[in-house]
């Protein structure tokens, strides 16, 4: 869903100055995890963050925020058993899904954020941002939802060690610096992300539910043996691969192969190399989906023409069915 258009003035918007500080006059705004036309829309990652949070709810209830006056919570996912008078019918006909609305109080959960920062985080299709930034704003936007929902959340930013780490928080000012966080990442260095879960382990002190963004280029059975620590202690884990049209695809090429002794040339068959790579793209996709199912943690691969509506619907999904299991 296209989040709404905001309204072009000078400055910060009228929502967006109740929740970002100011900065002192003179000092050097951090760099943004925006390109040009999107500055021209967005004008920062914690602003593109609530625009799109509030504009997926818009229409399903007054506020994606407790405490409003029809005392709504949050949706969750319908299992069979539930009360089907509280579907949602208008959610049903937007996302062909059953949302159950609930309107309890609910304790604070704490979300622990990872994101993937290695170099392959950096790769961008011909037609597309790179899949770091894509996470980044997936992230925001989650984060901003936990808050809005009254959720604490932590973000753990890795490669192939865990670089940055900010505790977990529910106040406007923690998102700020979760958001700045963010915005100051540059992709680099090899994946690790089996390490990087392991040394988790210690700094997710509260146990709670974990969301995983990354391309998970790396071993599937180092990161299931390495998660298997935090399964043990009952987190609930939720896992959104991130990745690029042109990297489930392979763009149309030719192949020309030289011997450099002989100059003998050999021409590959473009469109049978493609298949092939497709085939072996689509086959590890659903093995670490298996892999993960099999461990009762939760997987999606995001669609990149809609990636910040599927994040949130996976995570709600998410969210309330692990709420039934409690």
């Amino acid at each position: 869903m296209t989040p709404p258009p905001l309204p072009k003035k000078s400055g910060v918007s009228a929502a967006a100055a109740n929740i970002l500080p100011r900065r002192a006059t003179g000092a050097a705004p951090p760099p943004l995890l925006l390109n040009l036309d999107e500055l021209e829309r967005f004008e920062n990652l914690l602003v593109f963050a609530k625009a799109v949070v509030e504009g997926y709810f818009a229409g399903k209830h007054k506020s994606p925020y407790r405490g409003s006056a029809a005392e709504f919570a949050d949706y969750k996912e319908y299992v069979a058993g539930d009360d089907v008078g509280r579907l949602d019918w208008r959610v049903y006909g937007r996302t062909r899904r059953l949302y159950i609305r609930q309107f309890e109080e609910e304790t604070d959960m704490t979300v622990y954020l990872m994101v993937d920062t290695s170099g392959s985080m950096r790769f961008a299709g011909a037609k597309g941002q790179s899949k770091f930034l894509l996470a980044a704003k997936i992230a925001a936007a989650l984060a901003y939802l936990m808050t809005a929902q009254a959720d604490k959340s932590a973000l753990a930013l890795f490669a192939q060690k865990v670089t940055q780490f900010v505790a977990p928080g529910g106040t406007r000012r923690h998102l700020h610096r979760l958001v700045t966080e963010l915005e100051r990442v540059r992709p680099a260095r090899t994946t690790g992300i089996a390490a990087a879960v392991e040394e988790c382990v210690s700094l997710f002190k509260k146990r709670g539910r974990i969301v995983i963004l990354s391309d998970f280029l790396d071993d599937p059975a180092a990161l299931f043996d390495a998660l298997s620590q935090v399964v043990h202690r009952k987190f609930e884990i939720l896992l959104l691969q991130v990745t690029d049209p042109d990297e489930l695809n392979l763009p149309a090429f030719a192949a020309k192969f030289v011997d450099l002794e002989t100059a003998e040339t050999v021409q590959g068959d473009p469109e049978e190399s493609r298949a092939a790579y497709r085939e072996r793209v689509r086959h590890a996709i659903d093995d670490l989906a298996r892999e993960a199912d099999l461990r009762q943690i939760q997987h999606r691969l995001i669609d990149t023409s809609r990636p910040y509506l599927d994040a949130i619907e996976a995570y709600l999904g998410f969210r309330g069915k692990n709420e039934m299991t409690r």
